[in-house]
């Protein structure tokens, strides 16, 4: 298990996270949502020690690192000119001393041309690129980025699909995401971040109630012009 405990983190003085608490289990898909600047990358970056914490402890329940049982992907995976799609699967592996399988089956599954430079990659095949490099290493934890940015609907349902796949298999996922639909239908809870702290925290049972909370949480001036500004129903 995950946990975050008090945590808060600043640049440059200015308060980014603000005394965030959040449990991630095994086998369990927590969303995180918010709007741009509240906090979302920050924490994940956080977690998988990218930024080291002002205040507060993250920590594994079984007193490993977290980077030996957690992979990371970016909001914008980045990949070393001149190297194919292959080889930048090779270089995560090899970097933690693991063999590299035969990638046949997963380059079929996902589409990808593994023999392409990775940089002429479409911003998609790029997302499901970096995603492979942490499917192949078995972690026990996954922390994801806006992870269906750049899919279109086919990849969409198939993320989904494998998603809920690793979480029968026993893999905790921490994701975020501005596709609130998919999140809905994919979490087993879903925690709100807004200016930095928690806003609340989601269980399943709840999730209809989220968008309407959310929209009256970042828009609730905006509702009421839209009320002045658009006609009554003649």
């Amino acid at each position: 298990m995950l946990e975050i405990r008090s945590l808060q983190k600043a640049f440059a003085g200015q308060p980014v996270l603000r005394h965030v608490d959040l449990t991630i289990q095994s086998g369990t898909l927590h969303g995180l949502v918010g709007a741009n600047g509240a906090g979302k990358t920050t924490l994940l970056h956080c977690l998988y020690g990218l930024h080291p914490p002002d205040a507060g402890r993250i920590w594994e329940t079984s007193g490993r690192p977290i980077r030996e049982l957690a992979g990371l992907l970016p909001y914008e995976p980045y990949f070393y000119p001149r190297i194919t799609g292959r080889e930048y699967i090779e270089f995560c592996l090899q970097a933690r001393h693991r063999p590299v399988p035969d990638l046949g089956g997963w380059s079929e599954v996902l589409e990808l041309p593994l023999n392409r430079y990775a940089e002429d990659y479409s911003a998609g095949m790029k997302k499901k690129l970096a995603l492979l490099a942490l499917l192949v290493q078995n972690f026990r934890y996954l922390i994801l980025d806006e992870p269906f940015n750049g899919l279109d609907l086919s990849n969409n349902l198939l993320l989904l699909a494998l998603l809920r796949r690793l979480r029968e298999q026993g893999v905790g996922i921490l994701l975020t995401s501005h596709l609130l639909g998919s999140l809905t239908e994919l979490c087993d809870d879903i925690t709100v971040l807004a200016d930095g702290q928690v806003l609340r925290q989601y269980p399943a049972a709840e999730f209809a109630q989220l968008s309407s909370d959310l929209l009256d949480s970042l828009h609730q001036q905006k509702l009421a012009a839209l009320a002045g500004l658009l006609p009554q129903p003649g």
